[in-house]
């Protein structure tokens, strides 16, 4: 019988069965585990080289191969001459590359490169919405410490993400010379990316903005090159890949004299208005002044904020072109067309007159001449050189709206011109069928006295009126303006059946204006026949000055000059817009000047290119 205190004794056979069986477990369990390591060993590979191949190359191609953009400068502006207008400099663009973007960076590089933070990350936030590696530039036209701020903090230690490229920085005309049409660059925005016009642009690209920049961006542009370098960790280069030269944009050859522009510039300093400078014969714009005007090196880097507002809110609109979008009543210098509507359709001729007494009666209302004693007995030539209104009531009413409306729009009025610039503005020239359109009335010819007289709902733009003027002048036949050279063909001109003896009739009575004691007598040029027209136009009516709240100085007329010469087969138009003028013949003076300096030249220039007789040898000698 055994003891219950005494311990069984175990066999060894049985722990020796025991142990296999442990060791055989945990030999198993690290089979499975060796095996659950390979599989992740083989998925990771699989996922790294096969699913991920093409991400994963770029990331490995990144930290080593880096592609640094070479920005083409756009194309120079040179006037007609070939002088530079607009050329480019030198300057850096500071950009953050994103993938090595941190957030915690933004409010010291900020500070470093004096920039607000807030509008930093609204640009950072912007651009990570789009292209996940596109770089994001945040500052341009580096100052020298900006540059050695830069320099001694992108090294992977501090702010990797900083990288500096050099872009060409537009260089423009200094105090606004030719601001309006030559226009400004600026970085691409969201609306314009959303556009047909930029659609093929990113963000951060420099585009045309205005005038000129934008009418030709795509030839100004060029074609941006790049260099694949090899770079260490701290960003260095190494070595070359490949590299692929920027082709810098074509040069803009101007139709625009830079001695007429600058003239005309001087002309209208401290004033508001507009001058523009044609040639009729083939559509040429010589100059183009707006004032008041900026200074487009504003926009060359970054607008500053405040420099954006306080042009955006100058209630002086110092970024509006007066010479293509000012639409204004022309006031007189609409009488030459009237005249031309009532002698083409032979409802009057040289001698039909009337007797101005200061005003005259027409469907119960007296309409006062400017004259307030009256010019007596007047006809057509007297009519166009002493500007009688009571005349051209007369010749208005006799004709009609539809006549004085169908000969103005024949001249061009009412409808843009085409200019090769963005912006134009149309102008108005009322008819019967306008207003049942628009107003649905009738017409009433009480309204048509002031249209001929160039009031009412008549309005031009200054490229309008020269345009319009300046084909009567010429024959009745028309160019549309341009200001790039070749930018139009003579050959493409638009032609009207205007008898000749009727145009000359009308251009003698403008030659009598400036020539004859009439009212542009300011404007005469000894040995230059200079033919021309003033015109005063009211902007608010007399019953609103007289109630008085139509004080200040936009309460006062406008003034215009519209002026060519020679009188026979014109070289040089022009149309003189005063703001706030009062009176044409204070506007007569600047067209003088401009018309003096493009004669002057052009004595200058035949004389340079005459041959010198006393150096010519002759036969024998």
């Amino acid at each position: 019988m055994s003891d219950p205190d005494r311990p069984e004794k175990v066999s060894s056979s049985r722990l020796f069965r025991d142990d296999a069986k442990f060791a055989l477990g945990r030999i198993a369990v690290f089979q499975y585990a060796a095996v659950g390591v390979f599989l992740f060993l083989i998925a990771g590979f699989w996922l790294l080289q096969i699913r991920d191949h093409e991400a994963n190359s770029t990331l490995a191609e990144r930290n080593r191969i880096k592609t640094v953009p070479l920005l083409a400068p756009r194309g120079k502006i040179l006037d007609r001459d070939g002088r530079v207008i607009v050329d480019n400099q030198p300057a850096f663009v500071v950009q953050l590359t994103q993938e090595n973007l941190k957030l915690e960076h933004l409010a010291p590089i900020a500070e470093g490169l004096h920039l607000d933070l807030d509008e930093l990350k609204a640009t950072v936030k912007r651009y990570a919405a789009g292209k996940r590696y596109s770089p994001i530039p945040i500052k341009r036209d580096l100052t020298p410490a900006e540059l050695t701020f830069i320099d001694s903090h992108r090294d992977p230690g501090t702010f990797p993400e900083l990288e500096v490229v050099q872009q060409p920085r537009r260089l423009y005309p200094q105090n606004g010379l030719a601001a309006h049409v030559i226009g400004y660059v600026g970085e691409v925005s969201e609306p314009e990316l959303n556009t047909s016009e930029f659609a093929n642009y990113s963000q951060g690209d420099l585009v045309g903005k205005s005038g000129l920049e934008r009418q030709y961006n795509e030839i100004l542009k060029g074609v941006d090159g790049q260099r694949r370098v090899v770079v260490d960790v701290a960003g260095r280069e190494h070595e070359v890949l490949e590299s692929a030269e920027a082709t810098p944009g074509q040069n803009l050859q101007l139709t625009i004299d830079l001695d007429l522009q600058a003239v005309a510039e001087l002309a209208l300093e401290g004033k508001k208005g507009a001058v523009v400078a044609l040639d009729p014969r083939d559509g040429s714009v010589l100059a183009m002044v707006s004032r008041p005007a900026f200074d487009p090196n504003l926009f060359a880097g970054h607008i500053k904020a405040a420099d954006w507002k306080a042009l955006t809110s100058n209630p002086e609109n110092p970024l509006i072109n007066r010479a293509i979008q000012a639409q204004f009543a022309p006031g007189s210098t609409f009488k030459p067309l009237v005249a031309m509507a009532g002698l083409e359709t032979g409802m009057i001729d040289e001698n039909f007159g009337v007797h101005c007494g200061g005003g005259a009666n027409f469907y119960g209302r007296f309409f006062k001449c400017w004259v307030k004693g009256g010019h007596g007995g007047v006809n057509l030539h007297a009519g166009i050189v002493h500007s009688c209104d009571v005349f051209f009531y007369t010749v208005g009413n006799k004709i009609g709206i539809d006549n004085i409306a169908e000969y103005a729009q024949q001249a061009g009025l009412g409808k843009k011109t085409g200019i090769d610039l963005p912006g134009e503005a149309e102008g108005l020239m009322p008819s019967s069928k306008w207003k049942l359109r628009t107003q649905r009335e009738k017409w009433y010819a009480g309204e048509t006295i002031s249209v001929a007289i160039g009031q009412g709902a008549v309005t031009v733009t200054p490229i309008q009126l020269a345009t319009a003027i300046g084909g009567m002048a010429g024959g009745g036949v028309w160019y549309q303006p341009h200001l790039v050279r070749m930018a139009a063909h003579p050959e493409a001109a638009r032609r009207e059946s205007w008898n000749p003896d009727n145009i000359a009739k009308v251009v003698s009575g403008m030659y009598g204006v400036v020539n004859e004691g009439g009212t542009g007598s300011s404007a005469a040029i000894p040995g230059i026949t200079v033919s021309g027209k003033t015109g005063s136009a009211q902007r608010v009516s007399n019953e609103l000055k007289k109630s008085g709240k139509g004080g200040g100085d936009d309460s006062k007329d406008n003034g215009w000059f519209v002026a060519f010469a020679p009188r026979e087969n014109p070289e040089i138009v022009l149309a003189v817009l005063l703001e706030g003028g009062e009176h044409g013949n204070l506007a007569a003076p600047t067209a003088r000047d401009v018309i003096k300096a493009f004669f002057d030249k052009k004595v200058r220039m035949s004389r340079l290119t005459q041959p010198n007789l006393a150096l010519i040898r002759r036969p024998g000698q």
